[in-house]
């Protein structure tokens, strides 16, 4: 009779991955997000009826979203420039409002990727030229303090009327804290993997594509996503004075003929944009960082 340390013992079972459980767990964390979005605006709505419900606000005013959003058809013919007076063909009104929001998404994301791409480029330049920094960098300290809708006029006079202003604005609001923000990141890559690249023979060029760059990254994301909203701010001016369309033209409108309505509509659709378009690049810094563990919180 074999003993016991001769018995042949039957292979272990292969570890069984439940992938289905990965799955159903990451949709209930969207889930829970949405339901806690959506709990966080209607709370944010029944606040704002009650105050009108109790009278504590004038509704020509303050007018509640029930008041605002009950006549979607004769707000919308507000944004049809061929025919802002009277009826509006069924469906032009919807064309006309994605081809207003269209636009100014188009300004805000152009000026945005732009001004990212120059202060990042020039933020390095600084930082590894000495003779550059210190031709530039006092110049850069003081204009960087101007705020963005002081450079409207500038803008227009070199610019002129059209879609360039806005970009310029949106471009100055996230470029001065980008060309700061790298030359601080790159200072703060630890020294170690600059060390440990050129024991591996990773020359100056190889050690910031493949070193530097994908360490400040996250950290230069987090200020294009801070600067996004003041973008989105800037914008609006900007087409307001210097484009003649857009949202911001649509919001001076309003203002101009008293039409509480159509300035909270619009500022129901610049609140969707901004978070629709800081939930996009979110999606693509996590697509770009994938290196990068998702931050606590989802921010």
């Amino acid at each position: 009779m074999p003993s016991k340390s001769m018995t042949a013992e039957p292979p272990a079972a292969a570890p069984v991955i439940h992938t289905g459980g990965i799955l159903t767990k990451k949709a209930r964390e969207r889930l829970a997000k949405l339901g806690w979005g959506i709990v966080s605006i209607g709370l944010f709505a029944l606040i704002w009826e009650a105050l009108w419900y109790f009278e504590m606000v004038n509704p020509l005013l303050l007018p509640p979203p029930h008041l605002f959003l009950q006549d979607i058809p004769g707000t919308l013919k507000f944004f049809d420039r061929s025919n802002r007076i009277g009826h509006i063909a069924s469906g032009g009104g919807v064309i006309a409002l994605l081809t207003t929001m269209g636009w100014t998404t188009f300004r805000v994301f152009t000026g945005l990727a732009l001004g990212f791409i120059c202060g990042v480029g020039l933020g390095a330049a600084l930082y590894y030229f000495r003779m550059l920094r210190n031709v530039l960098m006092p110049t850069i300290l003081l204009l960087a303090p101007i705020s963005p809708v002081a450079w409207l006029p500038v803008a227009i006079f070199v610019f002129g009327i059209g879609d360039v202003p806005a970009i310029f604005l949106v471009f100055i609001t996230v470029f001065f804290a980008i060309v700061l923000s790298t030359g601080a990141q790159i200072s703060s890559v630890p020294i170690n993997y600059i060390h440990v690249a050129r024991i591996m023979g990773a020359t100056q060029r190889q050690t910031f594509w493949r070193v530097i760059l994908p360490a400040i990254l996250p950290s230069l994301f987090m200020t294009l996503r801070l600067n996004l909203f003041g973008a989105w701010m800037v914008v609006l001016i900007a087409e307001a004075v210097g484009v003649g369309t857009g949202l911001g033209q649509i919001t001076s409108m309003a203002r101009a003929t008293f039409n509480a309505k159509l300035v909270f509509f619009t500022m129901g659709i610049v609140g969707a944009l901004g978070f629709l378009t800081d939930w996009g690049l979110r999606q693509v810094q996590r697509k770009m960082l994938w290196w990068v563990a998702p931050a606590k919180g989802g921010f």
